[in-house]
């Protein structure tokens, strides 16, 4: 690592002492005009990061000395904003368009020319959030605020999935969290430590966690919705997530937010600051803070256990009660303990997860002598979590220590998590090409500690006390990333109208760990139950990381691209890009794209694209081992997820030394996009988008469904471990997503103080999974009848409708924003599509739910107190919409006393775990209604 950051400075170190020995200051002229070509007189022309600018004259004339380096923001009153890189040109005349609304903004993400284009006039689609947008309504992190703003996008907080409850997955036009790319400042982000192995969306994916990047230190966020692997390369098959730092405020901003939901939970607590400096007209300083402290939710549902005290296998009658008088009586009984002992028979959270979030970023440039400009960014978030698991009832002697919880127990997954990152680099003119070196570092950790919990495996005494807290190991990924840039801009080359030419290379560092957790965390003491079972091992609700578990893998990855983008004629946009990439684990991949734009005229033109990308396996996915409490049906199992290299996983069942299920290495995913759409400017303040795509993904990695040891196969494999049931990553599906994004923006002025903008935005989308592959005879040849059959359960229908049909299938987002002088009201409503789930058991396809279609209504109200001064006050869910609810047995209630088998009180013909967790995370989570009230400050 310490050698890659040293040769890392020493090409910077080498690029900055090249060159000529004088600065390159040059005189920019130019001529600014509107979208009709009359002059704009008036307008500022503005170097960025500095307070070196000059007014357009009443021809629109602007004369101004700036570094050949220099970026220029002009703007104008009714006009939309621009910026454009001077790259050593002395006259750069400027067109501003009518100003529309927040998403005509210039976007950079989908092109490596060096000017931007509005979203509307990009070859591929790109959706634009504001900073306005991040803080017009309550979300306080970046998931939510783009899944309220961006249809496209889809995140909602899960609940009991262990390390998932703290970093939300995450998904682009109905594809994985670890299939889109997030940039910073157009840079590659790092992804997270964690790999989601619960029930959660993106079960078995590895995403970026977004929230560590403080909303205050965002100044727009640019949405890709188009494959871009040829550009970017590994994870961008859904598209690309492009975080754009400030880089152009001055003075002091700040807001405070308090919120809770109508239930008086979900606590919300939110102060950020945003500082912006100007370095003596030669660059700038940004630095954001924030501080969000979030309460948990509960929407858990009262425990249909029939015996809290007096009852056996998760709190069912014992064999002696045969009687329904026995039963009510045992019943009766038993009620009488739960009320003197004050036990809550509401014994489980469920719903978002407590956490607290102090977070940093900076964001600056600055001028050096001769032509160079040196920049950095980053931050550093420190984030705490506290989740709840499921409780484990008196009558569970297995699970429990009756000498400390005599009433059971409700243990909780406590998390610490840490996530640095840092970009420095340095850009400077060179034989007319702008060239950028830079050195990306990230680093994103997640340590679990147990508390509330016991490792029944302890002996147990009144004399004796066991820990009850325990620290549980913890997850590290890093990654370094070198880039070297070059771009040229060439004007009128040929019978070009442009032409820009851009390449370079990378190269990438990335190291995945897992640290062991404390001895009594894992460790099996040998005790032997009540009840004559041996007691289960480890921290209950997580065990730790072991010895063997421990992991330190790394991997290196060397790229190189060739982008050009040429505006053949006036009318007929093209791009094209390649990129070859070589991985030091797996090999090889190279990509292609080609995009095109043809304007038929000025209100209508056609864009497409065609390509083909990869993802490349993450090394979480190649090395992630653990052994897991996991509760199936209301019934506890420990669950061994083990990684691709395991033996387990990767030899034959014939082997004597160590029988396996002889599945392949992993490998990269490939894939296939098609887009084509429309765009449409209508007038001077409506616009129009449509866009279909298709995308084909090849080798789709899966964490495939619970092999359990009632296949004799699987028995033989897992033979002398302490589980029951095994599960593993393989390239095990193939998928089609198709789909059609539509944008429209309406900009009205009402008079002189009045203006009313009208947005509807929808995402429609379907995946499908079209074929099956499987690289094990084991597997194939498996003869087993059943779930339990291998081919079954390697990728069964739980987990095929978890991928097809656990995210909405459509979203639609209609919103209005009407400001009268000092006031403003904003209005809001998200309909979610519906979403389904399927029980892995066809036989148990009575159980298959289908969730129907919710809107969510958001409401706010703001007025300008004074110059510094807002205030901003609004309810989220307006109408307290809830999801369906889960399925829940008329047999699954705890006042059932019918003795006879097929009537009989049962948990388990239901999937609402005991009747208490009856809402689906996936649609747009289960809070309710939530008010809050924002007041921001501005200094200037």
């Amino acid at each position: 690592m310490r050698k890659l950051l040293l040769l890392s400075l020493f090409f910077l170190l080498l690029l900055s002492g090249a060159g000529p020995a004088w600065a390159q200051s040059i005189t920019v002229t130019g001529r600014v005009t509107g979208a009709s070509g009359a002059a704009v007189p008036g307008a500022t022309v503005l170097e960025r990061g500095t307070t070196n600018g000059t007014p357009t004259d009443n021809t629109g004339r602007y004369r101004i000395e700036v570094p050949s380096t220099a970026t220029l923001v002009i703007s104008a009153i009714g006009l939309t904003t621009q910026q454009i890189p001077v790259n050593g040109r002395t006259n750069i005349d400027v067109q501003l368009a009518d100003s529309k609304t927040d998403l005509s903004e210039v976007v950079v993400t989908g092109s490596r020319a060096t000017e931007g284009r509005s979203n509307i006039l990009t070859a591929s689609p790109v959706d634009v959030i504001s900073a306005r947008e991040i803080r017009a309504f309550a979300q306080t992190d970046v998931s939510q605020v783009l899944t309220y703003t961006a249809p496209s996008f889809q995140s909602s907080r899960q609940s009991i999935t262990d390390g998932t409850d703290f970093i939300d997955p995450a998904s682009l036009r109905g594809l994985g969290p670890d299939q889109v790319l997030v940039l910073v400042n157009g840079k590659r982000r790092h992804t997270q430590s964690l790999v989601n192995i619960n029930g959660s969306i993106g079960r078995g994916s590895v995403g970026t966690d977004l929230n560590t990047i403080p909303t205050a230190s965002i100044k727009r966020i640019e949405v890709l919705r188009d494959g871009a692997a040829a550009l970017y390369g590994s994870d961008a098959i859904a598209g690309v997530i492009n975080i754009q730092l400030k880089d152009d405020s001055t003075g002091v901003s700040s807001s405070a937010l308090y919120g809770q939901t109508t239930e008086s939970d979900g606590k919300t607590e939110q102060v950020d600051v945003n500082v912006g400096i100007g370095l003596n007209k030669r660059g700038f300083l940004d630095l954001s803070g924030q501080f969000l402290n979030r309460g948990y939710v509960n929407r858990a549902f009262d425990d249909t256990a029939p015996l809290i005290y007096l009852g056996g296998n998760g709190g069912n009658y014992p064999a002696s009660a045969n009687t329904e008088e026995a039963r009510r009586q045992l019943k009766a009984q038993d009620d009488v303990l739960v009320a003197a002992n004050g036990f809550n028979r509401k014994d489980i959270r469920v719903g978002q997860s407590a956490s607290r979030n102090f977070g940093g970023f900076l964001n600056a440039a600055y001028r050096l002598g001769m032509g160079y400009e040196v920049y950095v960014s980053g931050g550093a978030s420190y984030r705490t979590g506290r989740g709840a698991g499921f409780n484990r009832l008196p009558n569970q002697p297995t699970q429990s220590d009756p000498n400390i919880f005599p009433n059971g127990y409700l243990p909780f997954i406590n998390t610490k998590i840490y996530d640095q990152s840092a970009i420095v680099g340095v850009r400077r003119m060179f034989g007319g090409f702008a060239t950028d070196l830079s050195n990306t570092f990230g680093r994103n950790e997640l340590a679990y500690y147990v508390s509330g919990s016991i490792n029944a495996s302890l002996p147990q005494g009144a004399d004796r006390i066991n820990p009850t807290d325990f620290y549980a190991g913890r997850l590290a990924f890093l990654q370094n990333t070198t880039n070297l840039n070059f771009s040229r801009h060439y004007t009128e080359l040929g019978p070009l109208e442009t032409f820009n030419l851009a390449f370079g290379g990378e190269f990438r560092y990335d190291r995945f760990l897992i640290g062991k957790g404390e001895y009594a965390s894992y460790a099996n003491f040998g005790r032997v139950a009540s009840n004559g079972s041996p007691a289960v091992p480890g921290a209950q609700v997580f065990p730790g990381y072991q010895p063997q578990d421990e992991t330190n893998q790394s991997r290196t990855n060397v790229a190189g691209y060739l982008d050009l983008e040429s505006d053949i004629t006036a009318r007929l946009l093209l791009h094209l890009a390649g990129r070859a990439e070589r991985y030091s684990d797996f090999g090889g991949n190279v990509s292609g794209q080609a995009s095109a734009r043809y304007t038929f005229t000025d209100a209508l033109s056609f864009r497409g694209t065609v390509g083909n990308g990869f993802r490349a396996p993450s090394l979480q996915q190649r090395y992630f081992v653990n052994t897991s409490t996991q509760f199936v049906s209301g019934v506890a199992n420990q669950v061994l997820t083990v990684n691709n290299e395991n033996p387990i996983v990767r030899n034959d069942i014939t082997n004597t030394t160590q029988p396996g299920f002889g599945v392949e290495p992993l490998k990269q995913e490939k894939s296939k996009n098609y887009s084509a759409g429309l765009t449409s400017r209508i007038g001077k303040s409506f616009t129009l988008t449509v866009d279909a795509y298709q995308i084909d993904i090849r080798d789709r990695i899966v964490l495939s469904s619970q092999f359990t040891t009632a296949n004799t196969t699987v028995a033989t494999i897992l033979k002398g471990l302490p589980v029951s049931r095994v599960q593993f990553f393989a390239n095990a599906v193939n998928t089609r997503t198709q789909g059609i994004d539509i944008v429209a923006n309406e900009r009205l002025s009402l008079g002189e103080k009045s203006r009313l903008l009208l947005t509807a935005a929808a995402n429609f989308n379907q995946t499908k999974v079209r074929s099956f592959n499987s690289s094990s005879s084991t597997i194939n040849n498996d003869e087993t009848t059943g779930t339990n059959n291998l081919r079954n359960t390697l990728f069964d229908r739980a987990q095929r409708a978890r991928l097809e049909n656990g995210n909405p299938r459509s979203k639609i987002n209609l919103s209005a924003n009407y400001t009268y002088g000092i006031f403003g009201i904003e209005a809001r409503t998200v309909r979610f599509g519906e979403i389904q789930i399927k029980d892995a058991d066809p036989a148990r396809s009575n159980l298959d739910q289908t969730f129907s279609a919710k809107w969510v209504t958001d409401l706010t109200l703001s007025a300008q107190l004074m110059k510094q001064i807002s205030v901003i006050i609004g309810v989220n869910n307006l109408f307290n919409v809830y999801p369906d609810k889960i399925y829940v047995n008329p047999r699954n209630n705890p006042n059932n006393f019918s003795v006879d088998p097929t009537l009989s009180y049962s948990s388990t013909l239901d999937n609402s775990n005991r009747g208490r967790f009856l809402y689906p995370a996936n649609q747009f989570g289960f809070i309710g209604a939530y008010y809050f009230a924002r007041v921001n400050f501005t200094l200037p």
